[in-house]
């Protein structure tokens, strides 16, 4: 099975435990449902969740969706709450779930509604990109606090995250440059986060924020704040005072939704899944120069060397960089400011299907529509896009997108 699944792949390791991979798998694969049920291996979904699986919001364990299959908000769309530097809110706790379960209403679902927006390139040609408005509507527990913060974010892909795991943190950190000591417009930071496991501050790699320092954190929080599922890193069901029913239905059941061995296997099947080799050809080489030669490699990094020798092109520095206001979501997660994200992996474009978008929330459609939305510390790399002749941009896109 490990050598159908990971063929051509890049690996984080030749000595797959096939039980504890498929063990991971099921549970990443098979819905939850509602407790009690007989279905006792796989109950406790709720009683506010968003959806009954991992795979739902990670199609094919990769990027998630804007849209489901009949065009409504896909479930891979979430909102997530804050008030100033608080990632919650008093009535609706850190993220807006779209379901509940019978006795439980769900708090509100997301509207999604675009703008249009002209980008002219200095050669003439023009192309539109689309500006996100998503809402809530249907609120079922009151009225947001007046100050609430709503990020709209995407779910990421899931692919080549253990490779991550062992990038040596030195390796990252020598990459940064906080106050722009080399004066090149670009000063990388690490985000330091708190890590529920180690109880200290780590170094974060995950999220659009890099707000997450291991995978299994990540892991128990989507269970948690997608799901409603408890574990030992989130015991706790996630509803907030003002939910009552939420409340006496969390209260039915005194048990951790998901035993640290099944959590430990479903970290392990994340942290076992490929990423696609990319063949470092001639024309990959000439497509990797022209990508260096307009600043984008400043940030989106080539090349790691693992822990164990192997060496990875994830095409990502893991560090933050502010991106302007344009992109600013508004929300602080520990050293990440309002407008500073997580440099986004770009291995794995290849793999990238047309009706999954790009960028945090979702609002590019496509690579290019991606490189327009740059700003702050990326702009002149856009910019230097934009002057391209229109073949040496198209060359640009063909090469990444076989990333």
């Amino acid at each position: 099975m490990s050598c159908v699944l990971f063929f051509n792949t890049q690996l984080l390791s030749s000595n797959l435990d096939d039980d504890k991979f498929i063990l991971g798998k099921s549970f990443f694969t098979i819905p939850w449902v509602a407790s009690p049920s007989s279905t006792t291996a796989r109950d406790g979904l709720g009683p506010l969740f968003s959806a009954n699986t991992c795979i739902s919001c990670h199609p094919s364990n990769g990027r998630g969706n804007l849209y489901s299959k009949d065009g409504v908000t896909s479930r891979s769309l979430v909102a997530r709450l804050s008030v100033g530097n608080v990632l919650k809110e008093p009535n609706y706790g850190t993220q807006i779930s779209i379901n509940g379960t019978v006795n439980t209403p769900f708090e509100a679902k997301i509207n999604i509604h675009f703008s249009k927006k002209n980008i002219i390139f200095p050669d003439g040609e023009i192309v539109e990109i689309l500006k996100p408005n998503y809402s809530l509507k249907d609120l079922n527990y009151g009225s947001l606090h007046k100050n609430t913060n709503i990020s709209y974010r995407m779910a990421t892909s899931l692919k080549g995250l253990g490779l991550i795991s062992q990038i040596p943190n030195e390796q990252i950190l020598s990459k940064e440059d906080e106050f722009d000591k080399n004066n090149d417009g670009i000063s990388g930071k690490a985000n330091w986060v708190y890590s529920k496991i180690t109880n200290k501050i780590e170094l974060g790699k995950y999220n659009h924020k890099a707000n997450v320092a291991f995978i299994k954190e990540q892991v128990a929080n989507a269970a948690h704040d997608d799901m409603g599922l408890t574990s030992s890193l989130n015991p706790n069901d996630n509803c907030t005072n003002s939910q009552e029913n939420c409340l006496k239905e969390s209260a039915l059941s005194k048990e951790i939704d998901i035993p640290d061995f099944r959590l430990d296997a479903i970290s392990y099947y994340i942290e076992n899944l490929g990423i696609k080799r990319v063949k470092k050809d001639e024309e990959y080489l000439k497509g990797l120069k022209l990508f260096e030669s307009i600043g984008c490699a400043k940030c989106h990094s080539s090349s790691f060397t693992l822990s164990d020798g192997r060496k990875i092109s994830p095409f990502s520095d893991f560090l933050l960089h502010d991106m302007g206001a344009d992109l600013s979501d508004g929300r602080v997660e520990f050293k990440a400011s309002e407008s500073e994200f997580r440099t986004a992996p770009l291995w794995g474009l290849s793999t990238l299907k047309k009706e999954q978008r790009l960028l945090h929330d979702g609002r590019a459609r496509n690579i290019q529509e991606a490189i327009l939305w740059h700003g702050g510390e990326a702009l002149k790399a856009k910019e230097n896009y934009m002057n391209l002749e229109k073949k040496q941009r198209k060359k640009l896109i063909e090469f990444l997108e076989k990333l």
